[in-house]
């Protein structure tokens, strides 16, 4: 049976409220046993009156919170009735009372009940929920038919709400059909901030979300008007209560809750001007001036009763206009604060408003409106009017617009499709900036910008360059080409899960990282094409992506053995190419293992841009060389006396130099000329190392002279020389032609160049 005392109102709603807000989960308790409770996780709080006893507390459960944060939500929104615990079931088979439910949100006001399943993860992870949706939606009939009969005349929504979850398409899928609302970590952080710009006035908002084009019952939507023209668009003037508008109306944010509703820009409106409005409105104070809006009909037009009463010479016309009495139905163009004033005060049913109504606008006009209006106003910001003129170009005379355009749309789908495993990543309008969501829309679209998916065109769009992913229509490229990166991104992602996690802690998930994926990816396009291998405008995106694939493993492998030291030197390029610089690493690695790529500008960006410091690493090395060996043959001879190459060296390295040497004068020799190679001539900077750890070397003679400041403090002679052997290893390495030294490696090699040859 459904135990509808759980679902509470009023005072009782205040108190659960309370308990919700809390991230603690607190009890009383015996002292005696507060070090049993301790060891489970609990902490003491205080002591009561009662010396017995203990307040004790220990933190939620994290998917406990995450209901918690939704419920808290809903409250905020001026839901009145909810459940007040985890407690609450409900019967979804009549026949069966007994067969019930555990609902972890249930929320209704005076026209609509949600119900809503919540799922949570501790950190982000990939989600399935084939079979716990299947149940849900075999149970979705039963559970509104209960809610219904207990809240008549309500509608019913479902929502399913996800925390940490990287949804599967098939899941996406499912929720669509089944009319499953999915609420993402971003879709309910959106209301968040809403709720703090709107209080309960944002639950007109989540209801328009979620009943767009649904009808509203019982309404009135016969309203006096005059039609006109302005700027060749009809538009109607009229008054109306502002309860009937706040139900047609929305005011349309940009975010991921509502991105595919265009036009995407928004007007933030700030709770303290809101109440100032109320307050002035609860006061008798009223605005001459007219809202603006949009009436979206979907091309039908809006039914005008003509009145036969006319006026001569006029191109105004009397009559009575039909509103639509669907929900979602009116964009609110200018106006937000007046209309939301209202709300929560006396006058929503008996005072009106003057409007100003045009019908179907197209989105490019809209947001040209808008802009004209706020022109001058601080609210429309610097990052959101990229976006606005973006979404402005989508459908712009210039192909090249266009196409600017969607790159700026693809960059947002990868920061807000719940598929994506870029969600929650990318910094998108308002969003804070923290270690893991750090990568910009801008570094996305600078990257689609040099890459070859898309067509470039040139004087009155005459093509230059076809796009590989390029249909010549921007939204029919972008469901070819979207899927084809999300999949890609995914086979990093699912490879390189660590890399990936750790954000601006490594070397993926940064601007320079993610950019040079996109260019990899498009630099792979691009040599599978040349090869017939791939025909991405006509071909399957799996077979695309599996092609794609096998040149992307190198780069997988090389980015799961990257160390510390090579991921501080690959975040350590600076200046204006250093994301070039990202990128060619990408390429080589790659190249390094599959020999056929061969990217344009790859061979001779290894040649001419990545030895700068070769040259005087070379010198610097020899010069180190020459002082260690100056240095330890000195002090070996001042210690051991004339013998010293004999007591100071190993039997081995001794022996191992003296055929070297031996042999060189034999060549030597055998050519007709002097014998002048000696054995120390033959001793190397790694053998220097094991010179003078070398029995009592280190304690009696080095210690103190090949000991660089900056090592005093280790532990232990092989710590303290290990800068012998990392020099050796370079010293090789430079002689190899392909060979690279990194920045930071030449910063070391500087250092103890300038610490043991100019000072010594």
């Amino acid at each position: 049976m459904t135990n509808w005392e759980n679902i509470v109102s009023n005072k009782e709603l205040v108190a659960a409220k309370n308990k919700r807000k809390n991230i603690y989960i607190e009890d009383k308790q015996r002292k005696v046993a507060l070090q049993e409770f301790e060891e489970e996780g609990w902490e003491y709080v205080k002591d009561y009156a009662d010396p017995k006893f203990v307040k004790i507390r220990r933190e939620k459960p994290y998917d406990e919170q995450f209901e918690d944060k939704v419920w808290l939500l809903l409250y905020q929104m001026g839901f009145t009735y909810l459940n007040k615990d985890r407690n609450f079931k409900m019967t979804y088979d009549f026949q069966n009372p007994n067969f019930t439910q555990q609902i972890d949100v249930f929320a209704a006001d005076d026209e609509t009940i949600l119900i809503v399943e919540c799922k949570s993860a501790e950190s982000i992870k990939d989600g399935g929920f084939k079979k716990e949706l299947e149940a849900l939606h075999g149970q979705m009939e039963g559970l509104r038919k209960t809610a219904q009969k207990q809240f008549s005349g309500r509608k019913v929504k479902f929502i399913w709400a996800a925390h940490n979850y990287i949804m599967s398409n098939k899941d996406i899928q499912r929720m669509l059909e089944w009319e499953i609302v999915f609420f993402s970590d971003s879709t309910i952080q959106y209301y968040c901030e809403l709720v703090k710009h709107l209080g309960t006035c944002a639950r007109y908002q989540l209801l328009g979300n979620l009943l767009a084009n649904t009808e509203i019952k019982n309404m009135q939507n016969k309203v006096p008007a005059i039609k006109g023209m302005m700027g060749g668009y009809d538009y109607y003037a009229f008054s109306i209560e502002p309860e009937k508008l706040l139900k047609i109306g929305y005011v349309l944010h940009r975010n991921e809750a509502n991105k595919n509703m265009m036009p995407t820009y928004q007007r933030i409106i700030k709770k303290k001007r809101l109440k100032e409005v109320q307050s002035f409105i609860n006061e008798g104070g009223y605005f001459p001036n007219s809202l603006i809006i949009s009436i979206d009909t979907k091309g039908r037009g809006l039914q005008f009763d003509q009145s036969p009463t006319k006026v001569e010479d006029s191109h105004s016309k009397l009559g009575v206009l039909h509103l639509p009495k669907r929900y979602h139905s009116a964009y609110i163009i200018d106006g937000q604060h007046r209309l939301y004033g209202f709300s929560d005060t006396d006058y929503a049913r008996t005072n009106t408003i003057p409007v100003v109504a045009f019908v179907d606008l197209e989105r490019s006009e809209q947001l040209k409106l808008f802009m004209d209006i706020n022109e001058n106003q601080k609210a429309v910001s610097k990052t959101l009017r990229v976006t606005l003129n973006s979404d402005m170009l989508w459908d712009s005379p210039d192909y090249n617009d266009r196409r600017e355009a969607l790159r700026s749309k693809i960059a947002q789908m990868c920061g807000e499709e719940p598929t994506s495993p870029l969600l929650g990543r990318i910094v998108i309008g308002e969003d804070e900036k923290n270690p893991t969501k750090c990568i910009t829309i801008e570094a996305i679209q600078q990257a689609l910008r040099r890459c070859h998916f898309f067509t470039v065109y040139g004087k009155n769009n005459v093509i230059i360059s076809d796009g590989s992913f390029d249909l010549g229509d921007n939204q029919a490229t972008l469901e070819l080409f979207y899927p084809f990166l999300e999949g890609c991104l995914k086979l990093i992602k699912t490879n390189c899960e660590n890399e990936w996690m750790i954000g601006e802690q490594g070397i993926l998930t940064i601007n320079r990282g993610i950019q040079a994926v996109i260019r990899i990816i498009d630099d792979i396009v691009i040599h599978l094409i040349n090869q017939n291998k791939i025909r991405p405008k006509t071909q399957n995106i799996e077979v695309l992506i599996d092609e794609v694939e096998y040149y992307i493993e190198p780069l997988v492998n090389n980015i799961n053995r990257v160390d510390d030291i090579q991921r501080k030197e690959l975040k350590g390029f600076l200046g204006g190419g250093a994301d070039n610089k990202f990128w060619r690493s990408f390429q080589k690695v790659i190249a390094e293992t599959r020999e056929d790529f061969k990217p344009d500008g790859l061979d001779e960006y290894i040649e001419n841009e990545t030895k700068q410091y070769n040259t005087a690493s070379r010198e610097y090395l020899t010069s180190i060389e020459e002082c260690v060996k100056d240095i330890i043959s000195n002090a070996l001879e001042s210690y051991y006396g004339e013998n010293w190459i004999i007591k100071g060296l190993p039997k081995n390295i001794y022996k191992s130099a003296k055929k070297t040497a031996d042999d060189k004068n034999y060549d030597l020799l055998s050519n007709d000329e002097d014998a002048e190679i000696d054995i120390w001539d033959c001793i190397t900077l790694a053998d220097c190392r094991e010179i003078v750890i070398y029995s009592h070397n280190w304690s009696e003679i080095f210690e103190s002279i090949v000991t660089r400041p900056e090592d005093i403090f280790l532990s232990n002679k092989e710590q303290k020389t290990e800068w012998m052997s990392m020099m050796s290893k370079e010293k090789y390495k430079i002689s190899k032609t392909t060979y690279s030294v990194p920045k930071t490696t030449f910063e070391l090699i500087s250092n103890i160049y300038d610490w043991l040859v100019l000072k010594k």
